[in-house]
C-alpha cells in the first residue's frame, strides 16, 4: 500500500520548486538586464565611421578597425595552434595512454592550469614569449599566451566528449578490421564533435573577453596591419581597447560601443561554430 504524502514533505518540495525557479529568474533577468543595459548605452554610438577607420589624433577621430582586425588575429591564430594540440591530447589520453597515473598527473596539472589568473599567464607570456623567444610584444606572443590559457578546456571537453562514444562503436569497428587510428578517425571523433566544438566555443568566449594577459604580451598599439604583418607587431584586442578608451581617456560612449560590438561578435561566432559542428556532423553520418 502506498503511503500519501505528507503535508510536510509537500510543502518542502514545493518551496524548494519556488526557490528553484527564483534562481532561474534571478539569473536571467540579470543576464537580459546586462545585455539590454550594454546594447542601449552603445548600439547608438556604433556608426559605419567608427568601424571602418582608424583613430587619428591629428583629426581627433576615433576608429576601432584596427583592434577589430586585431581580435580577428587573435582568435584564428589561438584556435589554428590550440584545437590540433588540445584534441590530439584528449585522444592520446583517452585512447592511447595506458599508465593511469601519467594520465591523472596529465588532467591534475591541466586543472591546475586552468585555476591560475590570467594576469600570471600574462606575466609568464611576456617573459617567455616577449623576451626570451624575442617576439617582442606582438599578436603572435599574446595567441601563444592564450594558447596555453585555452588548452585546459579544449582537452577536458574533448575527453568528455570522447568518453560518451559507446565502448560498442569501437568494438565494431575493431571486428571490420579497422585499425586504431581509423577507428579513432572515423568513428570516434565523428561521434564526439559535439564536444569539441563547445571548447572551441568556450575558447573564442574566453579569447575574446581576455585583456589582463593580452595588456603584457599583445599590446595596446591601434594601428592596422595585413593578416601576416599583424602577427609580429603590437595589437589591441577590443577588450583591450575597450579598456584603453575608458580608463585612460575617459571615452565611455566609445566604450560601450565596443562592449556591444563584443557582444554581437560574440553571438555570432559562437553560432557559426555551432553551424559548422552540425554540418560537420551531417556531412560525417551522410
Amino acid at each position: 500500500m502506498i503511503k500519501p504524502i505528507s503535508k510536510k514533505r509537500k510543502a518542502y518540495g514545493i518551496t524548494m520548486k519556488a526557490i528553484t525557479y527564483l534562481a532561474v529568474g534571478i539569473v536571467c533577468a540579470l543576464v537580459i538586464g546586462i545585455v539590454a543595459y550594454v546594447l542601449v548605452r552603445g548600439l547608438p554610438h556604433v556608426t559605419w565611421e567608427l568601424l571602418s577607420t582608424s583613430p587619428s589624433y591629428l583629426n581627433d577621430t576615433i576608429g576601432i578597425l584596427p583592434d577589430i582586425m586585431s581580435t580577428l588575429y587573435l582568435v584564428v591564430a589561438t584556435l589554428i595552434i590550440v584545437l590540433p594540440i588540445g584534441v590530439g591530447a584528449a585522444i592520446y589520453l583517452t585512447e592511447y595512454a595506458k599508465n593511469k597515473r601519467v594520465v591523472e598527473l596529465i588532467e591534475l596539472a591541466s586543472e591546475t592550469l586552468s585555476g591560475i589568473p590570467s594576469i600570471i599567464y600574462g606575466l609568464v607570456g611576456m617573459l617567455i614569449f616577449c623576451q626570451f623567444l624575442g617576439l617582442k610584444t606582438s599578436i603572435i606572443a599574446g595567441a601563444l599566451t592564450l594558447v596555453i590559457m585555452n588548452l585546459p578546456t579544449i582537452i577536458r571537453t574533448t575527453q568528455e566528449s570522447l568518453k560518451t562514444v559507446p565502448q560498442s562503436y569501437r568494438e565494431g569497428a575493431f571486428a571490420l578490421g579497422a585499425g586504431k587510428w581509423r577507428v579513432i578517425r572515423t568513428v570516434v571523433l565523428p561521434s564526439s564533435i559535439d564536444g569539441i566544438v563547445t571548447g572551441c566555443i568556450l575558447s573564442i568566449g574566453r579569447i575574446l573577453g581576455e585583456s589582463a594577459a593580452l595588456l603584457f604580451t599583445a599590446g595596446f598599439a591601434h594601428t592596422l596591419y595585413g593578416p601576416i604583418e599583424g602577427l609580429t607587431n603590437p595589437g589591441a584586442s577590443l577588450t583591450v581597447a575597450l579598456y584603453v578608451y575608458a580608463k585612460e581617456q575617459g571615452e565611455f560612449e566609445v566604450a560601450f560601443a565596443i562592449a556591444a560590438i563584443l557582444m554581437i561578435l560574440t553571438l555570432i561566432i559562437n553560432f557559426g561554430a555551432s553551424l559548422a559542428g552540425k554540418l560537420f556532423k551531417r556531412r560525417v553520418e551522410k
